[in-house]
This record gives C-alpha cells, sequence and structure tokens, in this order.
C-alpha cells in the first residue's frame, strides 16, 4: 500500500510541475513561436485545413488536462493550489498586453474544468477530461480572444487546437486508467 501512495504522490508532482510549466510555456509561444506572427498580435499555427490559431493553444489544451490529472493525484484542494499557482504564473509570464486576458481566461477556464470534473471523476474518469476540457477550452478560448483582442475571430482554431491536445493525452488516460485498476491505485 505504500508503494501505491508513493506512486500516486510521485505522479501528482510530476503532472503538478507539468501544469505549472505549460502556463509560461504557453505564453512564450503565442510571442514567439507560429508559421505567422501578427503585428501587435499572436504568432498562429494551422490546427486544421484553413485554420490558424494563436501557438498557446497546444499547451492549454495540454494544462487542462494536466489539472485533472493534479486532482485525481493529489486532490481537489492540491488542484485548487494549482489554479492559484497557474494565475500567477500566466500574469507574470504573459506579455503586457495579455496579462489580464490570460490571467482572467485561465482563472475561468481552470475553475470551469474543476467544476465539471469533479462530480464525474470517480466513476467516469476518461468521460470527465473529456468533458470538463471541452468546457474549459471552450471558456479559456472566449474570454482570452475577446478580453485580449476585442474579437472571437480565431475561436474556432483555438477550439479545434486545444481539442488535438486532449485527444492526444486520452491514450494515456486509458493506460493510467487500467495500470490503476491493476495496482489498485485509487484516485486521491
Amino acid at each position: 500500500m505504500a508503494d501505491v501512495d508513493r506512486i500516486r504522490r510521485l505522479e501528482g508532482t510530476v503532472f503538478f510541475l507539468c501544469f505549472a510549466g505549460s502556463i509560461p510555456l504557453s505564453n512564450w509561444l503565442i510571442g514567439n513561436v507560429g508559421t505567422t506572427c501578427l503585428p501587435d498580435g499572436p504568432c498562429l499555427i494551422p490546427v486544421a485545413p484553413g485554420l490558424e490559431a494563436p501557438s498557446g493553444v497546444l499547451t492549454v489544451g495540454l494544462a487542462l488536462t494536466l489539472r485533472d490529472l493534479v486532482q485525481r493525484r493529489l486532490g481537489l484542494n492540491w488542484s485548487i493550489v494549482a489554479i492559484a499557482l497557474g494565475a500567477f504564473l500566466s500574469a507574470t509570464f504573459a506579455p503586457s498586453a495579455l496579462v489580464v486576458a490570460s490571467t482572467v481566461a485561465f482563472l475561468l477556464s481552470e475553475f470551469a474544468d474543476l467544476a465539471v470534473y469533479t462530480p464525474l471523476q470517480r466513476r467516469r474518469f476518461i468521460r470527465a477530461v473529456i468533458l470538463s476540457s471541452v468546457v474549459g477550452l471552450i471558456v479559456d478560448s472566449m474570454v482570452f480572444l475577446w478580453l485580449a483582442f476585442g474579437s472571437l475571430d480565431f475561436l474556432a482554431g483555438q477550439v479545434v487546437g486545444k481539442s488535438w491536445m486532449v485527444l492526444a493525452a486520452l491514450p494515456v488516460l486509458a493506460w493510467l486508467r487500467s495500470r490503476d485498476r491493476r495496482l489498485g491505485i485509487q484516485p486521491a
């Protein structure tokens, strides 16, 4: 049993650190990496044929899933700590023109994710991650784009780009769920 608890805590710590790291990475990507960088705007990447989004979408989609994993391994309180830390990091690392948009979008989307994930997680882990991530990524996209640019022009691209990362995480989530059952690891 001690080994199972140690695994749960170690993985929770790794997920927490990856979650925290995804926030400055997202803010760096949006201003530095893309196939096109708009003057006084974001750098864009293609996310589907004919559809572009600010490059930070990749790590934002991943952050939503990582927050769920922090909660699964370390519990609700650590998840709330992660959100608070994430908001601080978002405000710290966002370009000055995007601080408010980045921080407000982060807080609202992560708490929306938490509100959907928490009641569903114990019975339907993967469904909980998918549904909570979809809610979180839509909230994040709408709030960020509106506050940052006064427009929802990149909404479809934002949603698609973030969804790719959630979909990419599904095989890992399925493996974790299977391994947890085999080892008897219970959610925190």
